[in-house]
């Protein structure tokens, strides 16, 4: 008896049957290293499974792919589980993943390193994006569980080192599927705010599970774009995650972000006082400095004033006035006495003092004087002087010798 043929996809449909009926296909886990992945702009993982003899097609849908901690990456080594089927479209069977582990690391290592490598590229880790901490900051953003010991250790570090220090808490879960967007949040009030000068993240000691929150991308890129600085505070000193790399400072502890996010007041008393002692002997010796030079220049200025100058100029003016007047009355002395004598000869020689011994002088009405009776005439007027007087005379008569 001839069987009835069967159409293309009853025999693809009744393949599917079998496959899903069998307890081994139907719940497997396939070790093997992806190669050819695709991952479709509908969400949808394609890719292949491979040893060193043989390939097998895989496919992973939206709804199971979302729930990966870390990409998928051709050459990475994995254990798909899942079930096989037929695809009954083209009859080809293939790996319906339901959930992917990578064999070896642990998935949440991969993923760490997967975003710690990818943010890296991006810059988001520079250096040159580090905000500066203030050093006295007024208002302080915590954002952490307000259960914790972190909070505890966070406040009693930061008030005993600085109690003038305001602190606000944006309570937050730490650990668990909506940490991260608590955390975010938590970042984002602080962030529209005016008034917070530092915001400080962070949580207890914990297994990487525990800790994963703070390795989320969402959390890395709030914190990047944050206008306040960000001190990272997550886990124990040996611990790291995604949010240490992306803030502008990490502390090993909470306890140490205390630390890092205040200035002790006593010793910044202390400093103040130090520095106030200081800059009275600075300014005390300044101005003994300048009361010194304020000496030499009033020396200098009148050494070289005017009014110095004129005075010994003056001085000097009467010193040389006397010396000229001592000089005249010497110079006078001595041209008296010069005189005297002169006169004395002077007076020795003179007519008058013929006149004074008996001698007389005749002169005619011209006044000049008669040397000569060849000079006169008879009946000529002359004048005879004596030393007493002068005789007006007639000549009568002269005779020569």
């Amino acid at each position: 008896m001839k069987l009835k043929p069967l159409k293309v996809s009853e025999v693809n449909e009744y393949i599917k049957r079998i496959l899903i009926s069998d307890p081994i296909l139907y719940n497997l886990n396939v070790e093997g290293e992806i190669s050819n992945f695709k991952h479709h702009y509908n969400g949808h993982m394609y890719f292949s499974l491979k040893d060193n003899k043989s390939r097998l097609k895989c496919v992973m849908f939206n709804n199971n792919n979302m729930n990966l901690k870390f990409e998928l990456e051709d050459g990475m080594k994995v254990i798909v589980s899942g079930y096989i089927s037929v695809y009954e479209k083209d009859g080809s069977y293939q790996l319906y993943a339901k959930d992917i582990i990578t064999n070896g690391l642990g998935d949440l290592h991969v993923a760490f390193e997967q975003l710690k490598k990818k943010l890296e590229k991006e810059g988001l880790f520079d250096q040159k994006y580090k905000k500066r901490l203030p050093f006295m900051p007024k208002k302080i953003g915590v954002v952490t569980s307000s259960t914790g010991a972190a909070i505890r250790d966070i406040i009693t570090i930061i008030k005993r080192r600085f109690s003038p220090v305001d602190i606000l808490i944006y309570p937050v879960l730490v650990q668990g599927d909506r940490a991260h967007k608590d955390i975010c949040e938590g970042l984002s009030y602080f962030n529209s705010r005016d008034d917070i000068d530092l915001v400080i993240t962070g949580r207890g000691g914990g297994s990487i599970e525990e800790l994963w929150a703070f390795n989320e991308e969402d959390v890395a890129r709030t914190i990047f774009n944050m206008k306040i600085p960000v001190i990272s505070a997550v886990g124990h000193e040996t611990d790291f995650t995604i949010a240490d790399f992306v803030s502008d400072l990490r502390a090993p502890t909470p306890s140490a972000a205390g630390e890092l996010a205040t200035p002790i007041l006593d010793e910044l008393k202390d400093k103040l006082q130090d520095y106030f002692i200081r800059l009275q002997m600075s300014y005390k010796n300044y101005i003994k400095d300048k009361r010194i030079k304020l000496e030499i220049n009033k020396t200098n200025l009148n050494a070289y004033s005017p009014i110095y100058k004129l005075n010994e100029n003056r001085n000097k003016l009467q010193i040389l006035l006397k010396d000229l007047i001592s000089a005249v009355n010497i110079n006078n002395d001595n041209s008296r006495k010069k005189l005297e004598i002169l006169g004395g000869k002077l007076n020795a020689l003179s007519p008058l003092s013929t006149l004074d011994r008996g001698f007389s002088i005749a002169m005619d009405n011209d006044n000049n004087i008669l040397k000569s009776v060849d000079n006169i005439n008879n009946n000529d007027i002359i004048n005879v002087v004596l030393s007493d007087g002068t005789i007006i005379s007639k000549v009568i008569k002269t005779e020569k010798k």
